[in-house]
């Protein structure tokens, strides 16, 4: 990500009071302004699971116009995969409420392609998912797949999930549901604030992956801050084989966490901040990278 744009978004994330307080009256006020946003609501642990039903009582309850369109079925660790097949199954069990057999990829661009045909949506919002989907975790997250889909197509997107960083507990990781949709309700409204004379809510092709903290026994506490991060380069997940005859291998998944990056998301969440991580809908990288590449090709010949 260029330094420019990371600059812009510390100042419009960071900048006093911090978005785990309160918002002021005045930057409420001028958010309130803008009027109501069209939202299309995914993830991927399913259309009806607990963390997503959280988040839409609570952004419709902050006035917004929520339109959940997200996968039937458990589609976690899908990233961003589309679905490649000639026809694909659809139900619409409720007003503003579509269930689509497929990835959130597929959830979303059905979204964007029938349900928000007329006009896309303001923002997609992905989450919360059930579980944090930091350092290499992210990169294999159907959470932040849907997100990367939007961003794709320039509609501005926001990935969520909570957790602890070890597995997640039930109890207290649901309950985390509800003080993390109510931290992306603030983060709407700093970002509506922000977002004067038609400019958009975020820099074109530039999303927000954010990682709320399990804070407290029963997962109910307030976040002690935001942090505007990396993501933290470490894979985490560790995958062990094991032979048990002919074809067939035994598969155990297990977290194996190095000490945390500087800055990183998973330092963040640590010290039970809020991680937010620009995120972008491609692979490049950063002009270092890109000419340090370039002088590993000089002279090379097919």
């Amino acid at each position: 990500m260029r330094r420019t744009r990371a600059l812009a978004l510390a100042a419009l994330l960071l900048s006093t009071p911090a978005l785990a307080g309160t918002v002021p009256a005045a930057a409420a006020a001028q958010a309130a302004q803008t009027g109501p946003l069209r939202i299309l609501l995914t993830n991927d642990d399913g259309y009806d699971a607990p963390g997503i039903q959280t988040m839409l009582r609570q952004l419709t309850a902050a006035g917004h116009d929520v339109t959940v369109v997200a996968p039937l079925t458990q589609q976690s660790g899908s990233g961003t995969k589309v679905t490649n097949a000639p026809t694909l199954s659809v139900k619409h069990p409720e007003p503003h409420v579509w269930a689509v057999d497929g990835t959130p990829g597929d959830a979303v661009a059905f979204g964007l392609s029938v349900v928000f045909a007329e006009r896309a949506p303001d923002l997609v919002i992905s989450g919360p998912n059930f579980g944090l989907n930091v350092a290499g975790v992210a990169t294999h997250s159907g959470t932040v797949g849907g997100a990367v889909y939007a961003l794709g197509h320039s509609v501005p997107a926001i990935a969520v999930s909570t957790g602890p960083l070890g597995a997640p507990e039930p109890g207290p990781t649901l309950a985390a549901m509800k003080p993390a949709s109510d931290y992306t309700v603030k983060l709407i409204d700093r970002l509506r604030s922000r977002a004067k004379h038609g400019r958009p809510l975020l820099p074109d092709g530039t999303g927000l992956n954010v990682n709320h903290p399990v804070v407290g026994a029963d997962g109910s506490g307030t976040a002690r801050g935001t942090a505007l991060t990396t993501q933290d380069p470490q894979p985490v997940i560790r995958s062990q084989f094991t032979h048990t005859g002919g074809d067939t291998w035994k598969v155990t998944v297990g977290a194996d966490v190095l000490p945390a990056k500087k800055r990183g998301d998973l330092e963040a969440l640590m010290a039970d901040k809020v991680s937010v991580t620009p995120i972008a809908p491609n692979w490049n990288t950063g002009p270092a990278d890109f000419a340090r590449a370039g002088a590993l090709l000089v002279g090379l010949r097919p």
